[in-house]
């Protein structure tokens, strides 16, 4: 079976990567934006094809030849992710009749069109409509509500305020029924997608047990051993919980307000497809997918998170940017006598929990500046402990280059008047230490000057501290 798998550097994309290629009897095929935040295993070893699906080229080779081809596709990081996501539909349904594709797996969410379906949702329905529209292809449509699971954006949001207040002032949309699902059962439902007997197009509803919102808290309470207290309030307006939401989670504001007003409606299991279509599958309970997902972030197993994908970052051009950067600070050592795959790992060690060697208190402050803002500011942390991959974020920062032993640099994603970099490079036998920044009017190049006093201690305790952790 010829198997064409897009969204591949997504939260979802990534976990499925990772099951399908452990599946003996397909063939797969990858179709990415950015091939280089693929592994190297993979490009060594699978076929590979790098566009979008408003590239009707690059779609047309990527669905050729294929028998069934996984749909996780989104455009929420655009303003105007509803109509982009219903061309992008339309695209690729078009070009999979055409070049004979049999099925189509989507995975959607949970809802149904009302008066209170948010636009986001209502983006998610349209595009399992657009892709079941067509006769000749098959659509198997997975619908599944709050996910749980280590990196989902649900999930952290939950934990975080589980976590960090004993008391929650809630919207009254807390009240609202859900049936979440563990990431682990989600995967199962989409692989198993791949030998379905059935023919024709369907729509399977995945969940577990229906409960609100804040029986979800609650438990969530439970599994993480704690006790905590609920009062909803019906005076919290949408703006509010989003901009709360974004000071106590790693959830920037703009992706907050999109999971606060899907709230508004139910999400749960309207059909009984996959008890009758899936009888193998049997959903864990809450509690026990909660306590997975933590397990996973202590042991630091987390194999993607909801902010893997963010295609802005790389629409822009990161090294003419740099090359155009008007402002730089440098800083340069020796490092003859130390050994550089050291260096590299101390370098790639930064942020998150490990901290930003000294004056991390003025980093906190910069973070939460940023947050104020609606920024993500430094709560995103790392994904891993020790490692960093292409695409990972750092804090307010975002890999978008590595090369082992040789350079690391970072994007930044905090809100600025501005474009900028960090960068870490050894050549030779010097490291190389800069900061780019590409102001955007005369605020940047305030913005600018201000920092300079503050960089000057930060980035030169930053790179002796690199140095000392290296030896």
């Amino acid at each position: 079976m010829k198997v064409l798998l897009t969204g591949a550097n997504g939260y979802i994309g990534r976990r499925l990567k990772s099951l399908l290629i452990l599946e003996k009897d397909i063939n797969l095929r990858i179709f990415v934006r950015n091939k280089e935040k693929l592994s190297k295993n993979i490009l060594d070893n699978y076929e590979v094809i790098e566009g979008d699906t408003f590239n009707k080229e690059a779609l047309a080779e990527a669905l050729s030849g294929i028998d069934t081809a996984y749909y996780l596709i989104h455009s929420l990081n655009k303003d105007n992710y509803k109509v982009l996501d219903n061309k992008s539909a339309e695209n690729f349904i078009q070009i999979a009749s055409d070049c004979g594709v049999k099925r189509v797996i989507y995975l959607g969410g949970l809802g149904v069109k009302n008066d209170f379906t948010s636009q986001h949702l209502l983006s998610r329905i349209e595009t399992g409509e657009i892709l079941s529209s067509c006769s000749s292809v098959q659509t198997i449509w997975i619908r599944a509500g709050v996910i749980i699971g280590s990196g989902s954006a649900s999930f952290e949001i939950i934990r975080n305020l589980v976590e960090k207040l004993p008391l929650m002032i809630t919207p009254k949309w807390v009240n609202t029924y859900a049936q979440p699902i563990a990431i682990d059962d989600v995967m199962n439902y989409l692989v198993s997608s791949l030998y379905l007997e059935y023919r024709k197009n369907i729509i399977v509803d995945v969940g577990s047990t229906k409960m609100r919102y804040k029986d979800m808290l609650l438990k969530t309470a439970t599994a993480l051993e704690l006790k905590r207290y609920l009062i909803a309030v019906p005076f919290l307006s949408i703006n509010f919980s989003s901009y709360w939401l974004n000071l106590i989670t790693p959830v920037p504001y703009k992706v907050a307000k999109v999971l606060i007003e899907g709230l508004k409606s139910e999400v749960t299991i309207q059909n009984n497809n996959a008890k009758e279509y899936y009888p193998q599958i049997k959903p864990i309970g809450y509690i026990e997918a909660v306590i997975k997902a933590v397990i996973e972030i202590e042991q630091n197993q987390v194999l993607s998170r909801w902010s893997d994908t963010d295609d802005t970052t790389w629409d822009v051009n990161h090294i003419n940017q740099i090359n155009d950067a008007i402002y730089v600070d440098r800083k340069e050592v020796n490092i003859s006598s130390f050994d550089k795959s050291k260096i590299f790992k101390s370098i790639t060690s930064i942020g998150g929990e490990n901290g930003w060697f000294s004056y991390t208190f003025l980093w906190k402050i910069r973070g939460a500046i940023d947050k104020v803002f609606g920024g993500v500011g430094l709560s995103r942390g790392r994904r891993d402990h020790s490692n960093l991959r292409l695409g990972d974020c750092l804090d307010f920062w975002r890999v978008v280059d590595i090369k082992e032993n040789e350079r690391l640099l970072l994007f930044a994603q905090m809100k600025l008047p501005g474009l900028a970099w960090l960068e870490f490079k050894i050549d030779g036998d010097k490291l190389i230490q800069s900061a780019y920044f590409y102001p955007k009017g005369i605020l940047g190049r305030i913005y600018w000057y201000i920092l300079i006093p503050l960089h000057y201690f930060i980035f030169k305790n930053m790179i002796n501290s690199i140095l000392k952790k290296s030896s």
